[in-house]
């Protein structure tokens, strides 16, 4: 039901004194079905005229319009006091104001569209004038991956390191175990050969000495020996002042005692007494004693002296062989071609390893009996070993 206040709700009667008055110059501002349009509401105030012409020369089109110049449109609550100048002149400064912010807020909005992206490495505020500058996104996802590298990196580096250190244990352990080597078998090798040796050594001169005393000086008995125990001794003066025992064999069991040993196989050896053939010795040149690692300092015409129980047997180096195959047995045959001799004899060769600290090859020394001599009660050495002296 319609109120009674509304002066909309029913239209006026005429002759009726409760119908408002009109105010010159003022519309209605939502003119009902039966309020006829006359030619003056449609048409703007003088005051609404002079302020849309001031707006116009003032500012810019406004790209949103708040009023437009059909007041049938739009109609504005100044017009009631469009009668009044001083209200209308104060009414177009205020919509002057209001149209010069809505177009200063439109050009920030636009400068604002027109601006670049934000830079993503760039930092932002959450409040301009309390909070404290945040790296942005990009800027920490950055530094959240470089964290994450690095947390990476950091146990691979140490694996690695670890495993040099492990590798460079290995080495420095290999290095001392080969060192170790090294000193093992050219010193110490040599160290426990030559105690064997002279040990044995003193064992056969105590043989010989009692069998001298068992035979009561009979010359004629043949010498007593024990092959295993030793034969004799050889004295090379040009190459070592050693007195060297001689024994039965060439396998390293008997060579590592540090001594010289002639040859059972592959060919068979003469004994010096033997009324011709080749008396074939060989020793090692390092380590074990290394009775033969002067070899090379023999020279032709130099004296190879054998000391038997009751005989010293003088020979003289003739030929000298520097290298040839471990394989040559062709060096102790009876007449040694390749020394150049032609015809039997009594001869004597001297064999070792070649080059020095290596076994690949054969170094081989001739000698030929140039005299023999009867050992005295003094056991008093030859010319050619006083002279060496």
């Amino acid at each position: 039901m319609p109120s009674s206040t509304d002066p909309e709700a029913t239209p006026p009667e005429a002759g009726d004194d409760t119908t408002p008055a009109a105010v010159p110059g003022q519309r209605d501002t939502d003119p009902g079905p039966h309020t006829a349009r006359t030619e003056s509401d449609t048409a703007p105030s003088p005051a609404e005229a002079a302020a849309n012409e001031a707006a116009t020369q003032a500012t810019p089109e406004d790209p949103a319009p708040t009023t437009t110049a059909n007041a049938d449109a739009q109609p504005t609550a100044d017009a009631a006091d469009a009668a009044d100048s001083g209200d209308a002149t104060s009414s177009t400064a205020d919509t002057l104001a209001e149209r010069a912010t809505g177009t200063a807020e439109a050009a920030a909005s636009e400068t604002a569209a027109q601006a670049p992206p934000e830079d993503p490495t760039s930092t932002t505020t959450a409040n301009a004038g309390t909070g404290p500058v945040e790296p942005a996104a990009g800027a920490a996802d950055a530094d959240a991956d470089g964290q994450a590298r690095a947390g990476e990196a950091r146990p691979r580096r140490r694996r690695v390191a670890v495993l040099v250190g492990v590798v460079g244990e290995l080495l420095i352990t290999a290095g001392l175990v080969l060192a170790l080597f090294v000193a093992y078998s050219l010193w110490w090798t040599n160290v426990v050969a030559n105690q064997e040796a002279s040990r044995d050594s003193d064992a056969v001169r105590d043989q010989w000495a009692a069998a001298e005393d068992e035979s009561g000086g009979d010359d004629d008995q043949p010498p007593v020996f024990d092959p295993e125990d030793g034969i004799g001794f050889l004295h090379v003066p040009a190459m070592t002042d050693d007195v060297i025992l001689v024994k039965e064999g060439i396998g390293l069991d008997v060579l590592n005692g540090g001594v010289a040993g002639y040859y059972d196989t592959p060919v068979e050896s003469a004994m010096p007494w033997d009324e011709e053939g080749n008396f074939s010795l060989a020793a090692h040149r390092d380590g074990h004693g290394a009775k033969f690692h002067g070899i090379d300092q023999i020279e032709e015409g130099d004296p190879i002296v054998f000391e038997s129980s009751d005989t010293w047997y003088i020979y003289r180096a003739f030929a000298i062989l520097p290298e040839t195959s471990r394989y040559n047995t062709a060096v102790l045959n009876a007449i040694p071609e390749e020394s150049g001799a032609t015809e039997a004899g009594r001869y004597i060769t001297l064999t070792t390893c070649t080059p020095v600290y290596t076994s690949r090859y054969r170094y081989v020394v001739w000698g030929e009996l140039e005299r023999t001599e009867r050992v005295d009660a003094d056991r008093t050495p030859p010319e050619e070993l006083r002279a060496a002296d």
